[in-house]
């Protein structure tokens, strides 16, 4: 068992992420729904295969903070990998990214999302829960740009799941843990080097969210992603962020530089058997500025189911528009990613950052409770009732943890 072989399982199933735990069978999220495969995986071939893909060089890091994020190209797809110590041991959790170049027409997403991007100042929000594909949707935004403008686009990520091959515009890529130390740091550089879009991959702590409204104020075009239900709630949880006493100087700067809010979420359609993203759109009118600056945030909603002129979209409407569209885009397994070249390739070594410049560039990982209604059965036959998807899994944590597999793969 590799983990090539297994990515290539998860592709074939049309999965979007894979998660392997030792003592238990690997699982695939396929269309939302969790569903395992196979023989359980022992213990001591998942930390095997941690050491092989985090290096010797960045396996101490991975020891001392019990997580390590990373991406790659396995097999042909990007993935996005998050490797983390459990109680029963090493695991891992596995993004696999589009297979082709995202893009608005590829994703299925309203063709109204290129006036946004084509606004020279501003900040554009992009909200959403996690796995809802915030990531593709703004590489798609990149891309447009990518494809029609000529400028200078630096992205903050961490870490990178899309590259971009440089068309019109002049695109570079900075890796939080591996480029940069941190979200801030990179933003302070980039004011500094002479960006007309910066892409912030998330917007985590109050300096980064600040020097993200100070970018947006200052003649960039700031695209930026952080986790909430809606528009209104983005909004919310952004100001809400900061100390009461700096509030009102957020919201009033917030209101000055905002573009717009994108909230999305992912439907699978039957008829089409794939997912496609229902999105919620916010425009700063003017009644929306005042809200902002005065604080009332629920008030939004109402503005927004009457604001269709204006450009925005509710779920309602926006589902209307979906059920409507008669040209979708049906990805196969032919698209290939129209990615650099080098991509999946390693930068040359650099001098390990420091502890503290390292905390700030890896995040825990986001946890998912199993979705019901998994499939019974495996590649290796029946797949016993504690390891499906609707019954219990029972969890017996290895004896010495991860000092015992330390010790174990200290003597191979």
């Amino acid at each position: 068992m590799t983990l090539e072989s297994l990515i290539a399982t998860a592709r074939a199933q049309g999965a979007s992420d894979l998660h392997l735990e030792p003592g238990l069978p690997a699982a695939l999220r396929v269309r939302g729904t969790l569903k395992t495969f196979g023989e359980p995986v022992p213990s001591r071939t998942l930390a095997d295969i941690a050491r092989e893909t985090i290096g010797a060089a960045e396996w101490p890091r991975f020891l001392e903070r019990r997580s390590y994020d990373l991406s790659r190209t396995i097999q042909g797809v990007r993935c996005r990998i998050n490797i983390l110590q459990t109680s029963r041991g090493i695991g891992f959790a596995i993004r696999l990214l589009a297979s082709f170049q995202a893009t608005i027409e590829k994703l299925n997403l309203l063709p109204d999302l290129k006036r946004l991007v084509a606004a020279p100042h501003g900040l554009i929000i992009l909200s959403g829960p996690t796995g809802c594909g915030k990531s593709c949707t703004m590489a798609a935004l990149i891309q447009e740009i990518n494809l029609t403008d000529s400028r200078h686009i630096v992205t903050i990520e961490c870490p990178i799941e899309y590259t971009f091959r440089s068309k019109l515009s002049y695109i570079r890529q900075r890796e939080v843990g591996r480029d940069t130390p941190s979200f801030e740091q990179a933003l302070i550089d980039a004011l500094r080097e002479d960006p007309d879009v910066l892409m912030v991959g998330e917007m985590r702590d109050p300096p980064t969210m600040q020097l993200t409204l100070t970018a947006s104020e200052t003649g960039h075009l700031v695209l930026a992603t952080m986790h909430s239900a809606t528009c209104a709630e983005a909004l919310q949880r952004l100001v809400s962020a900061f100390p009461s006493e700096i509030q009102n100087s957020v919201r009033a700067q917030l209101a000055d530089c905002l573009v717009a809010v994108i909230s999305q979420r992912l439907r699978y359609r039957p008829d089409l058997k794939i997912r496609v993203p229902e999105l919620e759109i916010m425009l700063p009118s003017i009644p929306v500025k005042n809200y902002i600056r005065n604080g009332d945030f629920f008030k939004i909603a109402q503005i927004m189911e009457v604001g269709a002129e204006q450009g925005m979209w509710t779920w309602q409407r926006y589902a209307n528009w979906l059920e409507k569209k008669k040209d979708w885009h049906i990805p196969d397994a032919s698209e290939q990613a129209d990615s650099d070249p080098v991509e999946g390739t390693s930068p040359p070594p650099l001098p390990a950052l420091s502890g503290a410049a390292r905390q700030s560039g890896h995040t825990e990982p986001a946890r998912r409770a199993p979705s019901p209604g998994g499939e019974g059965r495996g590649e290796g036959g029946p797949i016993p009732a504690s390891h499906r998807p609707g019954g219990p899994i029972e969890i017996e944590p290895v004896e010495g943890g991860l000092s015992a597999l330390i010790k174990q793969l200290g003597e191979k």
